[in-house]
């Protein structure tokens, strides 16, 4: 995953994340009862979002894309990824991206 220029307020952003076994092979998560990604947001709260496949899951990708309120404060975010299919239950790794601050309207 790479952001090279996220602002508080964007939305459409997309957040892809993958999910590798043990072994770093790729899972293939097209079973999936669920699919979240979690979003730790630099002030400590913490918001699961529900995520789509990229492709049909075959290839351990999900994704999820912003909407209007979520990116709501400036700083050093966190996300994962979690799965959940009939045969097991997957986490990705932690991954960050910033989120930054707009200048403000003029008065």
């Amino acid at each position: 995953m790479s952001h090279a220029d996220i602002r508080i307020g964007d939305i459409g952003t997309v957040f892809r994340l993958t999910i590798v076994d043990d072994v770093e092979d790729t899972v293939n998560v097209s079973s999936a009862t669920t699919k979240t990604i979690r979003f730790s947001k630099p002030d400590g709260v913490s918001i699961d979002k529900p995520a789509a496949f990229f492709t049909d899951g075959a290839d351990g990708i999900i994704q999820y894309v912003s909407v209007d309120g979520d990116l709501d404060v400036d700083g050093k975010w966190r996300l994962q990824a979690h799965i959940i299919t009939p045969v097991g239950e997957w986490r990705s790794e932690i991954e960050t991206f910033w989120v930054m601050e707009n200048l403000e309207d003029p008065a």
